[in-house]
């Protein structure tokens, strides 16, 4: 009897908070709309990750437990998505299907108020935030294994849109199947790249099953779902859209794969003071060039590079693009500086974007 009343003592007291929660939660909606008028009267931008870093990073100082961190930014993550889509509907590109990394990324980025849009090329998702379709788009720039997604560099170089943040999303591999035995599986499906990074791990564990080549980890998942001799290695966001069961969680040889997205758009950020700027230029063809009029202006400038990376351009053959990555914002002092001297001695320079440093 002591035991049923301090349980209804303790669902009433939960019941209490939930309807404290609900109230607090529409009071912030409220808020929301009071700033979507000041935004709209000032041409203020909807999405904010620099204010959103802020609010995450004072969340984590805050949070004495028991939650975790994690736990928190996850539902603080709901409640911004909530709060934006009421200020104005997001719709986001990614190259899809569901369930692709990209689709993870743009999910944990955007939350599930957003509208996440998938489509069939790294072009298509370029083309529906550049006709006004897609309010941003979700793109990954490069793996830590793989390297530089080289045709989604090409189409920054010659589209107007910005980069307005970054992201970096663990590549986690899972076996996926419909009933998650895997004394079932006859075949092995998903994309070339993840079976050649579970390799060790399908020769040690199940060795001699069929490995099937599929367009992406998600395509072998939606396989998963309708045959149910065939397992996909793919995210844990797929078993989730694809009602999969898991039968081993990070099959992956290595686990520190990341890839870095970009988020793109048509806004500009302000400075937070912990701000990567990404630039795309061409120089003249002839001997010291790249030292003389690139690197020494960084170097006396004592701005830190992050990446540089070649590409051939489209434009006239032999002729080269270098992508730029480096610490510091276009508005700060010292950048601005810097940019200008590089306008006069670059053949081509393009501003990608200044966005807060992701995690």
């Amino acid at each position: 009897m002591g035991s049923s009343t301090n349980f209804n003592t303790l669902r009433k007291k939960i019941d209490s908070l939930d309807q404290e929660i609900l109230k607090l939660l529409n009071d912030r909606g409220d808020i929301a709309l009071e700033i979507r008028k000041l935004k709209r009267e000032n041409s203020v931008v909807v999405y904010d990750p620099v204010r959103e870093k802020v609010i995450e990073k004072k969340l984590k100082e805050l949070n004495e437990g028991p939650l975790s961190d994690d736990s928190v930014l996850k539902i603080f993550r709901e409640i911004i998505s909530a709060c934006r889509s009421l200020q104005q509907p997001t719709r986001v590109a990614y190259l899809g299907p569901e369930g692709s990394y990209s689709h993870q990324a743009s999910f944990h980025e955007f939350g599930g108020s957003a509208e996440l849009i998938p489509v069939g090329s790294f072009e298509e998702v370029f083309e529906e935030v550049e006709n006004g379709r897609a309010s941003f788009g979700v793109v990954p720039v490069e793996n830590s294994i793989e390297g530089s997604v080289t045709m989604v560099l090409d189409l920054l170089s010659r589209s107007h849109l910005r980069v307005a943040a970054e992201l970096f999303e663990r590549i986690n591999h899972f076996l996926l199947s419909r009933n998650g035995n895997i004394k079932d599986i006859r075949v092995v499906a998903s994309h070339p790249q993840a079976i050649a990074q579970c390799k060790k791990w399908i020769n040690k564990n199940i060795p001699g099953l069929e490995l099937l080549e599929t367009s992406s980890t998600a395509e072998a998942a939606k396989l998963a779902y309708r045959k149910k001799n065939l397992a996909a290695i793919a995210s844990e966001y797929s078993a989730s859209i694809y009602k999969l069961n898991i039968i081993q969680k990070n099959i992956e040889g290595n686990s520190l794969n990341t890839t870095r997205f970009f988020v793109i758009g048509n806004q500009i950020n302000k400075p937070t003071g912990r701000d990567r700027t990404s630039i795309v230029f061409s120089l003249k063809d002839k001997p010291g060039a790249l030292q003389k009029a690139f690197f020494q202006p960084f170097a006396d400038a004592k701005i830190n590079l992050s990446k540089i990376e070649s590409r051939p351009s489209k434009e006239r053959p032999w002729e080269y693009l270098f992508f730029v990555d480096f610490k510091g914002h276009s508005e700060d002092k010292v950048i601005k500086s810097l940019l200008s001297k590089l306008d006069k001695s670059c053949v081509y320079l393009k501003e990608l974007g200044s966005y807060p440093e992701g995690k």
